[in-house]
C-alpha cells in the first residue's frame, strides 16, 4: 500500500495536491462533507428520473486472471473494493491516535472512550426494542457508527463560535467508535467462513508486516501483496475492505526521529553537490524513512477517500426511490423508526449522560473550555450515522423494499441529529448569553501540577503569559517579567503558556516542544530563558546545542522531544488560547490566585504590568 515511486508518483503526488488544495480558507471536513451531501444529493435526483441509476449501479464487471475471476456488480466493487481504501485510512488514523495522538494518554482519553462505547451500545438496544426479531433485527450495526467528516462539517456550520475543544472531544470519540464498528462488522456480519482463503490472507498480512521490517520500499510490491491479501479474505468471507484496516493497523507509526533526519539532510547536500540517479534514489529513501509510513500514506491518501472514495460510495448508495408508496412503507416501518431512533435518539443520550456520570465521578476529566452542554450538542450531531451507516444497510438487509426503508431511515436521522444539534447551541447561547468579550477571562486555571510556574506556588498575584519564543515582543516583556518579578518579589506567581504563532514564526513549535522535553528532567525555565536570549537562532542544531549546554541528558531529550508528551501540551495551550480567542502574542492575564484572572489590555512593559497588579492587590 506504499505510495509507488518514479512518475507516477509524481503525477499522483500532483494529482493529491490539488485535491488537497481545492479549498479557499475552507476547513477540510467541511469541504469534504460539502462533497459528501452533493454526491448524496446527486444520488437522489438520479435515482428518481427513470431506471438508469439502478442499470448502472447493477452493471456486472468481472476481472479474470486466467481461469480465476471475480465477477460483481459495479455497487459491490464500490462497496467491497473501492471503501477498502477508505477503511486503509480509518485504520491509519485509528493507529495515530492510540499510539501518538488522542488516545495514548488516560486521563484525556477516559470520557472520549465512555462517551463513545455508550454511543455505540444504547443506540443498538433501541434499535433491538422495536425490531426484537425477524429480517429487520439483523441491522441493529446500522445505528452504531458515527459519521466523522459529517459530523465535523455539521459542527462547523452550527455548532458555536469557540468550539476547539469540542472538536478535539468529537474526533476522540469518532477514533473509538470507527474501533468499535469495525469490530462489529468483523465479528457479527461474516456470514460464512472459509478457514483456507483466510488463513492466506493472514499470510499475506505477515508478508506486508516483513516487508516493513526489511525496509522494501517499492509501492508496486506493496500493491501487488494489498492485492492478494484482499482477494483472500474476500474468498474467506469476512468482509474484505477489513484487510484494509488490517494492513493499516501493521503499518507503524512514530514521530520524526533526528537520527534519520539528519540523515535524510546529509543525502539531500551530497546530491545538491553530485547530482546522480544514485545520490538521488538515498536522498528520496532517506526523506521517506524519516517520516513515518502512516503519515506518509494517510497524507497521501486522505484526499481521495475524502473527496473521490467517500462520494462515490454516496452517489451507488443513497439513491433511494421516493414515492408516495416507499415513504408510506417508512412511516410505518418498524426498521426505519428503529434506526432513527437509534440514532437520534440514542447517540445523543448515550453521549450525553455517560460523559456526565466521567465529569461528576472524574473531575477534571472533561478539559476548562468544554461544557456538557456543548458535550449535548456534539452527542446529538453524532446521530449523523451516513457513511458506514449505509454500509452496514448494503451488507445486513438483503430485502430490496427493505433496504429502502433502511436507507430512508438514516437520511432522516441525519437530518433530525443535525436539526437537535443545531437546537441545542441555539438554546445554550439563549440561556448563557456572553456577558463579556471573549478571552476577558483566563479560561484554563491555574494548576500546579500542570502549569509552569516560577516563584511561589502559593503566591498571592499571579500573571499568566501566552507567549512565543519566536517572537521579538514576547522577549522583550521577558525582560519586563524580571522587573515585574523583582517588584513583587515572593507576592507573584509568573505562569507561562505556550501559543506558537506557526505562520508568522516557523520554528516556534519546535522550540515551545524542545521546552517541554526539559521540563521533564526539571528544566523547563533554564531553556525557557536561553530560548528567549536566542530567539533569532531557534533552528534545530541550536536548540540541541542550548540543550547539551544546559547538561541535559540528551538520549532522554531526543525521546520525549519526538516520543513524549511535548507535543501535546504545547497543542494543549494553543487550543485553550483559540478557545478564548487569543492571537497575540504576549498576551497576559492578571489577578488574585485566589480569584478570577483578567485580560491585560494595556502595554506590557514593567510599570504598566506593575501597576495592573497593584490595582487587582489593593482592589476591595
Amino acid at each position: 500500500m506504499a505510495a509507488a515511486g518514479g512518475g507516477g508518483q509524481t503525477r499522483l503526488g500532483r494529482v493529491q495536491l490539488r485535491l488537497a488544495g481545492i479549498r479557499d480558507g475552507t476547513d477540510d471536513a467541511t469541504l469534504s462533507a460539502a462533497f459528501l451531501l452533493t454526491a448524496t444529493v446527486v444520488a437522489l435526483v438520479w435515482a428518481n428520473i427513470g431506471d438508469s441509476y439502478t442499470t448502472f449501479w447493477h452493471t456486472p464487471v468481472a476481472i479474470e486472471i486466467g481461469s480465476y475471476s471475480i465477477d460483481l456488480e459495479l455497487k459491490h466493487w464500490v462497496n467491497d473494493a473501492l471503501m477498502t481504501l477508505f477503511f486503509f485510512v480509518v485504520g491509519l488514523e485509528v493507529k495515530r491516535e492510540v499510539s501518538i495522538g488522542e488516545l495514548t494518554e488516560r486521563s484525556r482519553a477516559l470520557a472520549p472512550v465512555v462517551g463513545a462505547v455508550a454511543g455505540l451500545a444504547l443506540p443498538a438496544v433501541l434499535f433491538l426494542a422495536l425490531n426484537p426479531s425477524g429480517p429487520e433485527a439483523h441491522a441493529w450495526g446500522v445505528v452504531v457508527s458515527t459519521d466523522t467528516a459529517f459530523v465535523l462539517g455539521a459542527l462547523a456550520l452550527v455548532g458555536p463560535k469557540r468550539s476547539a475543544r469540542l472538536r478535539i472531544f468529537l474526533l476522540a470519540l469518532a477514533v473509538a467508535d470507527d474501533i468499535g464498528a469495525l469490530a462489529i462488522i468483523a465479528f457479527f456480519y461474516t456470514e460464512s467462513l472459509e478457514v483456507v482463503p483466510l488463513l492466506l490472507g493472514f499470510v499475506g498480512l505477515a508478508v506486508i508486516w516483513q516487508l516493513r521490517r526489511l525496509e522494501v520500499w517499492r509501492g508496486v510490491v506493496y500493491f501487488l501483496v494489498a492485492a492478494a491479501t484482499w482477494v483472500a479474505f474476500y474468498e474467506s468471507g469476512v468482509h474484505p475492505t477489513l484487510a484494509g484496516v488490517l494492513i493499516a493497523l501493521i503499518l507503524p507509526v512514530y514521530p520524526p526521529r533526528r537520527s534519520e533526519v539528519e540523515r535524510a539532510g546529509q543525502v539531500a547536500r551530497a546530491f545538491r553537490q553530485s547530482p546522480n540517479p544514485d545520490y538521488a534514489r538515498s536522498a528520496q529513501l532517506a526523506l521517506l524513512q524519516a517520516v513515518s509510513v502512516n503519515e506518509r500514506l494517510r497524507r497521501f491518501f486522505a484526499p481521495y477517500t475524502s473527496f473521490l472514495v467517500v462520494p462515490i460510495f454516496a452517489l451507488a448508495n443513497a439513491g433511494i426511490v421516493v414515492t408516495g408508496d416507499s415513504l408510506a412503507a417508512a412511516l410505518t416501518s418498524r426498521l426505519a423508526w428503529g434506526i432513527v431512533l437509534g440514532l437520534v435518539v440514542g447517540k445523543f443520550v448515550g453521549i450525553t449522560v455517560s460523559t456526565a456520570v466521567v465529569a461528576r465521578m472524574r473531575p477534571g476529566a472533561l478539559p476548562p473550555g468544554l461544557p456538557l452542554s456543548h458535550i449535548a450538542g456534539g452527542g446529538a450531531l453524532a446521530g449523523i450515522g451516513f457513511t458506514i451507516s449505509l454500509f452496514i444497510v448494503d451488507l445486513a438487509v438483503p430485502s430490496p423494499d427493505l433496504a429502502n426503508e433502511a436507507r430512508i431511515g438514516v437520511l432522516v436521522a441525519a437530518i433530525l441529529a443535525t436539526a437537535l444539534g443545531w437546537a441545542i447551541f441555539r438554546i445554550v447561547d439563549w440561556r448563557n448569553p456572553p456577558r463579556e468579550e471573549p478571552g476577558a477571562r483566563l479560561l484554563r486555571p491555574v494548576d500546579p501540577d500542570r502549569d509552569h510556574i516560577r516563584g511561589d506556588v502559593s503566591a498571592p498575584l499571579t500573571i499568566v503569559e501566552y507567549g512565543d519564543f519566536e517572537c521579538p515582543f514576547c522577549s522583550k516583556a521577558t525582560g519586563s517579567m524580571w522587573e515585574v518579578r523583582a517588584h513583587f518579589g515572593d507576592s507573584l506567581r509568573y505562569v507561562f503558556r505556550h501559543l506558537p504563532k506557526d505562520e508568522e514564526h516557523p520554528l516556534a513549535r519546535f522550540a515551545a516542544q524542545a521546552s517541554e522535553a526539559a521540563s521533564v528532567q526539571d528544566s523547563f525555565w533554564q531553556m525557557h530563558d536561553v530560548l528567549f536570549r536566542h530567539s533569532d537562532a531557534l533552528g534545530e542544531d541550536e536548540i540541541y546545542r542550548y540543550a547539551d549546554e544546559l547538561g541535559l541528558d540528551m538520549q532522554a531529550f531526543e525521546h520525549d522531544l519526538r516520543h513524549g508528551d511535548a507535543a501535546r501540551r504545547v497543542d494543549d495551550d494553543a487550543v485553550d488560547a483559540s478557545s478564548s480567542e487569543v492571537v497575540v502574542t504576549p498576551t497576559f492575564y492578571v489577578g488574585r490566585s485566589d480569584g478570577v484572572l483578567r485580560k491585560h489590555t494595556g502595554p506590557f512593559d514593567a510599570a504598566s504590568l506593575v501597576q495592573a497588579l497593584e490595582a487587582v492587590r489593593h482592589a476591595p
